[in-house]
């Protein structure tokens, strides 16, 4: 990106108070940022504990993401010990401008109408349907296929949406597969609900190979406006509330043993720190389980059992083969094409995903001492709506200590999500199967094909599954009279004034597909509810 744009809004300013805060310069907080300061009468503030991600090659350039995971880009967060799960196991959140739309590998989804429907009439989030969702990722996105064969997109929005082409010969040969195995090739985005149906993505990303995070999109083009401010390198350590409970700002540090500045918002706070911080913020700043708390001297200012609750997630299986042919040395992004399929009949959304890999994923494989390769395709089975729930919780009071992160990955008592799992890999081994991957399928390198029974797979799928990194839900919104819902329907936390959470932890409930431009759509929304309600 041109640099001559760019206002170095931490060397300008020494300004510490602001209409509007918004911590966290991620996937959400970018857009709100963005749309708040739409309106020259108020003044925004954006704080972010990374870098800013412009001149950062690695950073910018898509098909570098998988160089961001455990570096120092990465807060990486390892999970508690799994009495079910891999307990390898580790979460990779930005620490960086865009947060993880600057970190991940930018596939970009409309989220089916019925979970956002859902969101509404089972879990009293109300006025989150998907006629608001879909109006506002018609806002946010300019789409490759808008055009008056897709009226539904949008050809003006910040978010560059384009498909991603049929260029990996291994790729369309799975895609094939897939046809010959039942799963016709389907369009995705294309306001329908893609029960069975497998294709190439849509990805977030512009035509030089820049992707199209958030920070990229939303804080890019308005560097310049007057009433905007970026502060990059502040890491949030508790939010200041007044006798009356109204959050009056935050303090933050420079560095982590740096001296504490407060920030004080005129108007409002918003945290938008991602699924694990934002319910470490608001524990450190005494709203959460009021006995978990006190267990680490923390003052309880409001009792909020649900705050760092209902964490839901993707987990994610793999298996790999190695390849008879030479694979891509170049691509988008490695993870070009996605699967979605149904494991029983009636479901109203596929409870099945799968991304096709064209590079070696052996992560938490070879540890286990299974065989690798340099010239190999996988394919990564995921439970798309997992039933599992697990928490956020503090360490210690200590800002600088990484929370407790535990996802109780198959642990959920129906046994719903090791079921789709071990699903997920015979599907797999189903259409790697198919007359159309003969000239491509080499040996099953994991987890081989000694390996046959329920029990089998799933003792495998224990030791090295993944996650799809998509933690959702610890902030869940919901109805007034719900305590488990820490936040309002207008994105409000409740028992305080003056302060909303704006990012996936809102989330009642996981989406069924990569989720990132649905976090900017609840960014999008948090903007607009604010406006509604100044």
């Amino acid at each position: 990106m041109e640099k001559s744009n760019v206002k170095n809004n931490n060397a300008r300013t020494a300004e510490t108070e602001f209409d509007y805060i918004i911590v966290g310069g991620g996937s959400a907080g970018a857009a709100t940022a963005a749309r708040l300061s739409e309106d020259p009468s108020v003044t925004v503030a954006l704080v972010e504990a990374g870098p800013d991600d412009r001149g950062i090659d690695e950073v910018l350039q898509l098909d570098r993401w998988m160089e961001l995971l455990e570096s120092g880009y990465d807060w990486d967060y390892p999970i508690e010990e799994q009495e079910n799960g891999n307990s390898f196991m580790r979460h990779s959140r930005a620490k960086v401008m865009g947060g993880c739309s600057s970190h991940n590998s930018c596939i970009a989804f409309w989220a089916p109408a019925e979970d956002l429907d859902a969101w509404e009439t089972e879990h009293g989030a109300t006025g989150w349907n998907a006629a608001t969702g879909y109006r506002l990722y018609k806002q946010l996105e300019t789409n490759e296929d808008a055009g008056p064969d897709a009226p539904h997109h949008g050809d003006s929005g910040p978010v560059k949406l384009m498909n991603v082409p049929p260029n990996d010969p291994c790729g369309v040969a799975v895609l094939d597969a897939c046809e010959q195995a039942g799963i016709p090739r389907a369009t995705f985005n294309n306001n329908e609900t893609v029960l069975n149906g497998a294709n190439f993505f849509q990805i977030n990303r512009l035509e030089d190979g820049t992707r199209s995070s958030s920070s990229v999109s939303y804080i890019h083009p308005i560097a310049q406006r007057e009433n905007f401010t970026l502060l990059t390198g502040r890491q949030a350590r508790k939010l200041r509330f007044n006798e009356a409970k109204a959050c009056t700002g935050v303090d933050v540090v420079e560095g982590a043993f740096g001296r504490t500045t407060q920030l004080s918002a005129r108007r409002e706070v918003i945290v938008s720190a991602g699924a694990i911080d934002s319910p470490k913020l608001l524990m450190l700043s005494g709203i959460g389980p009021a006995q978990h708390l006190a267990e680490h001297g923390i003052e309880v200012l409001i009792d909020s059992p649900g705050v760092g609750s209902n964490l839901q997630d993707h987990p994610e299986a793999v298996i790999q083969w190695e390849a008879k042919k030479p694979m891509v040395t170049e691509s988008t992004q490695w993870w070009e094409a996605g699967i979605f399929t149904h494991t029983v009949e009636g479901l109203d959304r596929p409870d099945l995903m799968m991304h096709y890999g064209s590079v070696p994923f052996d992560m938490h494989t070879l540890r286990q001492g299974y065989p690798t390769s340099d010239n190999a395709f996988c394919l990564t089975p995921n439970v798309t709506r997992a039933k599992s729930r697990g928490t956020v919780r503090l360490r210690s009071r200590d800002f600088r200590d990484k929370p407790k992160v535990d996802p109780r990955y198959f642990t959920d008592e129906q046994g719903h999500d090791m079921r789709v799992m071990i699903a997920g890999i015979r599907k797999a081994r189903e259409i790697i199967a198919q007359p159309a991957m003969a000239e491509w399928a080499g040996t099953e390198l994991y987890p081989g094909q000694e390996v046959q029974s329920d029990e089998q797979i799933a003792d495998y799928i224990r030791r090295t599954h993944n996650t799809v990194y998509h933690p959702a839900g610890t902030v869940r919104m919901g109805a007034d009279d719900d305590e488990m819902s820490p936040i309002d329907a207008r994105l409000r936390v409740k028992g305080v004034t003056g302060l909303r959470v704006a990012d996936a932890s809102v989330m009642p409930a996981l989406v069924t597909v990569n989720p990132n431009i649905t976090v900017m759509m609840i960014g999008e929304r948090c903007a607009e509810l604010i406006k509604a309600d100044a």
